[in-house]
């Protein structure tokens, strides 16, 4: 076992003075805790474009950095897709790198969702209202790092249920869907008038 901060960098997400507005061409999309969610990881659809006022140069988002959301009832990882030319994290974010070539992002991503590392962020989470994971406890986060192949077997098993979860649901909706058509047309056949064909 080793901790999180041995095999990864970690940084804050980006500062901004007072509210995050939208500004179209302003060159830099920023990700909030509305674009993310652990289902289904980075929705680039409602992300929105900004522009940054602080003099200092942003550290862009980099294809598969790990966005951890640090603020709220929920603490969890998501991987950036690389979507954005430039884009940066909110407040609310730490931005999770790896710097070994025998780590594989997704896989850190998969560990820090799982159950047991769930239980350590509920028991470090701090604040009466808005609970927050500090820097400091997520660099201590117990992980277990197997060889990168094992890692990938790991990785492939996880898609596979994912995708096994996903077209069972789909199913499930259509079959439903099916369902309430037959009900809807027993419907419409029970309330015709019955037309009587003589005496």
């Amino acid at each position: 076992m080793m901790t999180l901060r041995e095999v990864t960098d970690i940084s804050a997400g980006y500062s901004f003075r007072g509210k995050i507005l939208e500004k179209k061409g302003g060159g830099v999309s920023v990700i909030q805790m509305k674009d993310v969610s652990v289902e289904k990881g980075l929705r680039s659809e409602s992300v929105i474009e900004t522009a940054l006022s602080g003099k200092r140069e942003p550290d862009l988002l980099r294809l598969k950095d790990i966005l951890f959301v640090a603020r709220g009832s929920n603490h969890y990882a998501v991987l950036y897709n690389g979507r954005f030319d430039k884009a940066v994290a909110s407040p609310h974010f730490f931005v999770v790198r790896t710097r070994l070539q025998d780590v594989v992002p997704e896989f850190i991503v998969w560990q820090l969702n799982q159950l047991s590392v769930q239980r350590y962020f509920k028991r470090e989470a701090e604040g009466s209202v808005t609970k927050s994971i500090k820097r400091v406890s997520l660099e201590q986060t117990p992980i277990f790092l197997p060889d990168i192949k094992q890692q990938q077997v790991i990785l492939r098993m996880y898609k596979n249920l994912y995708e096994q979860k996903r077209i069972y649901s789909e199913l499930l909706i259509n079959t439903e869907k099916r369902m309430k058509n037959i009900a809807f047309n027993l419907e419409e056949d029970f309330n015709r008038p019955i037309t009587r064909i003589g005496k």
